[in-house]
Formats: C-alpha cells, structure tokens, sequence
C-alpha cells in the first residue's frame, strides 16, 4: 500500500561511501538498528544536552534506555564537530526518536536524525579535508554555531590577506618607499653638528694664556695711579 506522506520512521538512502554492505543487506540491518545519527548540531552542544533530549523516547520499563552516546570529533584537534551517535537499547526506542525528535531544535538548530548501520570505531572523526565534516569543508555562507565560515572559504581568505600583507612589504622595501621615522635625515645632521662643535686647539690655549697677561699687566698700572 502506498503511502501518501512518508512515515517519519523511515530511513533516508544515505548510503555510507566506506561501507561493503549492499543495499538489500543495508536494509535488513537497519529493520533492526538501535543507532541513530544525529546531524546538523552545533559544535558546543553538550554530550549532556543530547542525552537530556533523547532520553524523553526512552523506555526503561521495558529494559530500554540510551546505551551511549559517541560525539562526532575532529579529526585532527579532536574537538567537536557537529554530529553524534545515539545508541538505545531496542529498536523502537530508535525508531521514536525519528518520529518525535528529528526535526526539533536543539541549542536553536534545527537536528536531524536517521538509523544507522552502527558504530564501529573510527566512524566518530570527520571525514573532510581539514578534520571537520564534509559539509563544513565546502559550505560558503557564515554559521556561528558550526565555527564560522567554511573551511575551503577560511583557507582562501587566508591566502588573501598573506598577498596583501607580501605586497604591502614589497611596498615598504622597494623603491620610492618613504622613509619611516625621519631615521635618514637625523643621520645626515649629525656630523655637521660634531663640526660645530670641534675641540680646543694648542692655539686657542696660547691666545689665552697672552690674554690674561695683558688682563693682569692693566690690572697692575689701575693699581699704580691709585
């Protein structure tokens, strides 16, 4: 029978790139997932505020439960980078989450969630160029939740201001550059006012010395007519 709005509780085609299971096989393990995927979160959400949230779709009267929770991490400073397993104990645990959680918001984002084949370790770290997510390698807009600009868009940016800051060195250095402080000009007064301000010679010592002779020679014929 067909459906004419698409049960929320059904898987997305997502198929993962690095996996060597086929579809049908794909199929059948996911009739039977405990493990969702939890996409679209901000890289400061909390392991606590994911396990507050999924924790409403848990049922512990009938065993069930949230087994763990595995953050999503960067591959390269480990830190996270927006998405995260949850793994519960049954399989409709799983499945009430799709319906009641997927779509809502969390840390004001809207959240996705989809069953997953499982965790396997190594799936916590991303997969993009720079450690992130794919997602996050090739996005162009600014998300202030998900660390600002694209990593493609950060690294060309980069790239820019080191071109404007080489040009502007070879502008200082080149020819025609202004002079910075006045250093130059300071130097060229230096030695005019060493010349100015030259040592006394043997001669200027002798015309003194006659000239206090000739001082005291007066001094004595003032002294004579009193």
């Amino acid at each position: 029978m067909a459906h004419v709005v698409t049960p929320l509780d059904q898987p997305s085609n997502y198929k993962d790139s690095q996996s060597r299971v086929d579809r049908q096989r794909q199929h059948d393990l996911l009739s039977k997932s405990t493990t969702l995927y939890i996409g679209n979160l901000s890289f400061y959400t909390t392991e606590e505020q994911i396990y507050e949230l999924f924790s409403k779709c848990a049922n512990s009267e009938d065993g069930g439960g949230i087994k763990r929770i595995i953050m999503g991490l960067d591959r390269n400073t480990r830190t996270p980078c927006g998405f995260c397993f949850v793994e519960y104990y049954t399989h409709a645990e799983a499945l009430a989450s799709m319906k009641y959680v997927s779509g809502t918001k969390l840390d004001e984002r809207i959240i996705r969630c989809d069953l997953d084949l499982g965790y396997k370790e190594g799936r916590q770290f991303g997969r993009g160029k720079s450690g992130g997510q794919v997602r996050d390698e090739h996005r162009q807009d600014y998300d202030p939740g998900r660390g600002g600009w694209g990593a493609q868009a950060q690294r060309l940016e980069a790239e820019r201001r080191r071109e404007v800051e080489e040009r502007y060195a070879d502008a200082q250095d080149g020819p025609g550059a202004v002079a910075g402080g006045g250093g130059d000009w300071k130097e060229t007064e230096r030695p005019t006012q060493e010349v100015r301000k030259r040592g006394r010679s043997p001669e200027d010592e002798g015309d003194n010395a006659r000239t206090g002779h000739r001082t005291r020679l007066d001094d004595d014929m003032e002294a004579d007519r009193m």
